[in-house]
């Protein structure tokens, strides 16, 4: 695994060598470069991707929130009730079902002009609320996170820090490119701060029940999800690198 130190000397690097390629078209494209040209191994562990530090990246001019971490709620296969149960026809695929929605703790948001979910924080648990009681299912519980659990999580993840890295972009798909140049150091997460900025919705959830391009159902993970412009939010230091 990377150190700190490597990584932003590696960084240091990409910013003099100006615009590169991307190792992968579309969105996931530029975080997909960004590792393979510090030599960071592409992985879904719950730990940071170095020694003590995630690595996220951003195009300079997107719009597009930053996942923060993913966890799948419990109990085991909700998922797929879930996706069953509320899901509508894909756009290629109409003959299975989608559930593509991002919610948060403000109201219940909308899924195809009906009520969809909204989070709601209850006891030790976090859970995802729907709008109208399940009838395919009609004893499915409610999808929910057991908060120490979350938090340890979060924690894993961020076990130090974050560090943020923003580059220029021009082209599009397989042409387009990248040029990192600039970076911020993000400490000490707060699970207080991350447990407000949920409640407030500044912090999104994205249930991603997708299809593979073959027809093969996919579920992207339960993202956690939030403005990058608000990661002060959720932690107690930054520093512009």
């Amino acid at each position: 695994m990377r150190t700190y130190n490597e990584m932003i000397s590696g960084l240091r690097e990409l910013k003099e060598k100006g615009f590169v390629k991307t190792h992968r078209s579309g969105d996931t494209g530029i975080g997909k470069t960004l590792e393979d040209l510090l030599e960071i191994e592409e992985n879904n562990i719950q730990g940071p991707d170095g020694e003590d530090t995630e690595l996220k990246a951003a195009r300079k001019n997107s719009p597009s929130m930053l996942t923060l971490f993913t966890k799948s709620p419990l109990p085991r296969g909700i998922n797929s009730m879930l996706r069953a149960e509320y899901g509508y026809p894909d756009e290629n695929h109409p003959d299975k079902l989608a559930l593509r929605t991002t919610i948060d703790s403000v109201d219940f948001n909308t899924i195809k002009g009906e009520k969809g979910f909204m989070v709601v924080s209850k006891g030790d648990r976090i859970e995802i609320v729907p709008g109208r009681a399940p009838t395919k299912f009609p004893d499915m519980p409610n999808p929910y996170w057991d908060k120490e659990d979350f938090e340890n999580s979060i924690k894993k993840k961020y076990k130090k820090s974050l560090l943020y890295v923003k580059a220029d972009n021009k082209g599009t798909g397989e042409n387009e490119e990248f040029h990192f140049n600039a970076a911020y150091l993000l400490e000490g997460f707060d699970f207080t701060k991350f447990a407000k900025s949920l409640k407030d919705g500044i912090l999104k959830v994205d249930i991603r029940l997708g299809l593979y391009s073959d027809g093969r159902f996919h579920d992207h993970g339960t993202g956690v999800r939030i403005m990058p412009s608000l990661l002060d939010e959720c932690f107690s230091g930054k520093k512009v690198l």
